[in-house]
């Protein structure tokens, strides 16, 4: 994997953007030698991954419901 500075990749974001979807390989961006980011390409095809977690939720309880038990306070009353 590539690696860029942070200042470097400042500079030059859409040229490296570009080069990343072109040839496919990411891009890691590091700020004093420590990874920040990794750029990746995007998917092969853009939808490949809307409703790839289809069915994996489950509601558990109500969702409208408080959180906690409001409190009584006597100046209502």
């Amino acid at each position: 994997m590539r690696e860029i500075q942070i200042s470097r990749f400042k500079a030059t974001c859409l040229s490296v953007l570009d080069r990343v979807a072109k040839t496919r390989q990411p891009v890691l961006v590091t700020r004093f030698g420590k990874p920040v980011a990794r750029i990746l390409p995007p998917p092969a095809s853009p939808g490949a991954w809307l409703g790839a977690m289809k069915g994996s939720g489950a509601v558990r309880g109500d969702l409208v419901a408080p959180a906690v038990e409001a409190p009584h306070w006597e100046a209502l009353d």
